[in-house]
């Protein structure tokens, strides 16, 4: 299997007219922190339907600025999906905060289960932060009404989910709580390579966010490079956060696309799930009707049997030129993390050990879908009955490795 013939997880296609964006901002000679992050930030506030958007360089820095915004300080605790990115509980650490995991509804549902969020409060929870875990919508209200009731703060991981909406259609998510963090990383529905943005509706929040990302500095180089101010001040211990103007202008270029981008994922998806539907002992989560309000980030299955996952990944692989991924292990089952663990959580261990991921991308096509799917069909088939792929070894002796391997890497 040559390189050319290789299906890769992810693959990005930009224009002539986001290349044209980004060589406007190299001819201008200004760099960063300019009109350009304004322009943005203005787009896809309204695009969000929130009247505060921030653009930060990461969506790990957005997190941060947001759990900040919630007060999250020393030992306060800030319960977050076990079934996530370490940087949604990274995010707590750096506010000097304890992540607290909880699980997830199940191998049907990979996002947070309010029932036992509820379970993993305690007199020092400030904060909640739910993640729309592959631009699925999660149980967002039932959430904020359990933070309401308890007085918490309710923060969204918006990281999959920018144009993503509740399961009414009645809300955008990331708009919903008292502020969300979203990436524009480079396999993001929207991407510009590094970059992220805090959304709010909170004025305070806001103010909080501009301040801290740039030093927090009273006035940036842009505003006196125009005269607007004579010199600054630093009022807080802030960081640097800042965008640049390159990625600003690619993001709002993109931004342009970014429907129609979702609506191509989003017949992928319904697609896949014809596909796969006849395919035994694979679990597509997620019910089909919520595919039209979700950005469709990835294409996530669960096996029934966690011990073929990474042999069938394998033999996807080598066998048939198929990228996969996984995505994510359990938290709390990483070696940083472990100390946060206070019971079991059996489902997010479970689809820790037994999820991954398929290509998706809108260009993806039928033709490299189909040979996706017949990849994972002949493993599957293959692993179950006991014949051994070329090269590859026994199935006992792959399924022994994966034990005393564990989770391999995305």
């Amino acid at each position: 299997m040559t390189s050319e013939d290789t299906i890769p997880l992810f693959d990005l296609e930009l224009s002539e007219r986001h290349r044209e964006a980004v060589d406007a901002v190299l001819r201008s000679g200004w760099l960063t922190m300019g009109p350009r992050i304004q322009e943005f930030e203005e787009g896809f506030a309204e695009h969000l339907g929130v009247p505060h958007v921030v653009a930060v360089n990461s969506g790990t820095a957005a997190l941060h600025i947001a759990y900040l915004g919630a007060g999250i300080g020393p030992g306060d605790e800030v319960v977050v999906p076990a079934i996530t990115f370490a940087a949604t509980a990274a995010a707590v650490r750096h506010c000097g905060g304890v992540p607290v995991p909880a699980d997830i509804v199940g191998s049907n549902d990979l996002n947070l289960d309010p029932a036992d969020v509820e379970a993993a409060l305690t007199e020092r929870t400030k904060a909640v932060c739910v993640v729309h875990y592959a631009g699925y919508p999660a149980a967002v209200e039932a959430l904020r009404d359990l933070c309401d009731a308890r007085g918490l703060a309710l923060i969204e991981d918006a990281a999959h989910a920018p144009s993503a909406r509740t399961a009414d259609g009645s809300q955008v998510l990331g708009t919903i709580g008292l502020a969300s963090a979203f990436s524009f990383f480079s396999n993001k529905v929207l991407s510009c390579g590094e970059g992220g943005a805090l959304a709010t509706g909170d004025e305070e929040v806001a103010r909080q966010a501009r301040l801290l990302r740039s030093h927090a500095l009273t006035a940036t180089t842009w505003d006196r490079h125009r005269g607007h101010a004579p010199g600054y001040d630093v009022v807080a211990t802030g960081f640097n956060y800042r965008l640049d103007e390159v990625r600003a202008a690619l993001l709002t270029a993109r931004l342009e696309d970014l429907e129609e981008d979702i609506g191509q994922r989003r017949v992928l998806v319904r697609r896949y799930r014809e596909l796969l539907a006849d395919i035994p002992g694979v679990v597509v989560p997620f019910d089909e009707g919520l595919v039209e309000r979700s950005s469709c980030y990835v294409m996530p299955l669960v096996l029934d049997d966690a011990a073929l996952r990474d042999p069938v990944r394998e033999v996807m692989r080598h066998d048939h030129g198929v990228q996969t991924s996984v995505l994510y292990p359990a938290l709390h089952e990483l070696s940083a993390y472990a100390e946060e663990s206070r019971r079991p959580l059996p489902r997010s261990e479970h689809v820790g050990r037994a999820q991954l991921t398929l290509p998706l991308f809108p260009h993806l096509g039928e033709d490299r879908q189909d040979r996706v799917v017949e990849a994972l069909r002949a493993g599957l088939a293959a692993l179950r009955d006991g014949s051994s792929p070329p090269g590859r070894g026994s199935v006992s002796r792959r399924r022994g490795r994966v034990a005393r391997v564990g989770v391999e890497p995305p």
